[in-house]
């Protein structure tokens, strides 16, 4: 019998052991990050974050968004879930930025080098949530690593296929005059890329959401820990509700940033 949990399990044990001092250290880090974030999302008045919320909607995808918003959040408020859905929030939000500043750099590598394309993209088909947990126990830190390594991939593809499909005369216009790497990267690949790097942020968040409920089991707390009371402990309505509320804020933020990959 072919027992692999074994070498795994001793690799992890020899990586807890060696580098305790840097997953401490990341685990302080990041938790600092997301208590920024919910701090931000905590202390602003709920109408105020309603309005922002629609304003911004209005704004990037149209009127009937905004009312879709504006209705979405008073039922979520109503209903009792307004600080569940902050804690939310932020997890997504921090998991996506640092999706996306780990992320872009990696999908700028991928479509610049076909042999780190090769390397990389089987190593997106195998990740895996499992380890966060065994490195940064249980809370919201996990979770979030979790819900990165879950949400990573979709940006790194399509910011690599974005800059792919720049057109080759362009890129060989701006190579002519005189554009040197960076400014080729800067100033012609990444803007003319941008739609489709958006649409990478798009699939980033829906699937950092997605991870709500499995990252409540690691007590990420948020909508899921409400949809996952209502799941064990039979409570049909409340975990509904809890569903309901997952559901507003994946259609809002969706369509939010789905307006703004149409604009650029």
């Amino acid at each position: 019998m072919i027992n692999i949990g074994q070498y795994i399990e001793t690799l992890i044990n020899w990586m807890m052991i060696h580098f305790s001092t840097f997953f401490d250290a990341l685990n302080l880090g990041i938790g600092s990050f997301i208590n920024g974030f919910q701090h931000i999302l905590f202390g602003i008045p709920f109408y105020l974050t309603i309005a922002a919320m629609v304003l911004l909607a209005w704004a990037k995808a149209g009127r009937g968004v905004a009312v879709f918003t504006l209705l979405g959040l008073l039922l979520i408020y109503g209903m009792g879930f307004w600080e569940a859905t902050m804690q939310t929030l932020a997890l997504v939000l921090s998991s996506t930025c640092l999706a996306l500043i780990v992320g872009v750099p990696i999908g700028v590598w991928t479509a610049n080098s076909n042999r780190a394309e090769k390397v990389i993209h089987p190593i997106l088909d195998l990740m895996q949530t499992m380890p966060a947990v065994l490195f940064f126990g249980l809370g919201v830190v996990p979770g979030v690593f979790a819900t990165i390594i879950f949400a990573m991939p979709p940006v790194i593809r399509l910011t690599g296929l974005g800059i792919r499909q720049v057109p080759k005369n362009v890129v060989e216009a701006s190579r002519s005059f005189g554009a040197t790497r960076w400014q080729l990267l800067y100033k012609v690949q990444l803007p003319l890329a941008l739609p489709t790097i958006l649409t990478g942020v798009n699939q980033t968040i829906m699937m950092s959401l997605s991870m709500v409920v499995i990252a409540a089991m690691i007590a990420a707390g948020g909508l899921g820990e409400i949809v996952l009371k209502g799941i064990t402990q039979m409570k049909i309505g409340l975990g509904f509700e809890g569903g309901i509320a997952v559901v507003i804020l994946a259609i809002i933020l969706d369509r939010i940033t789905q307006g703004m990959a149409r604009r650029k």
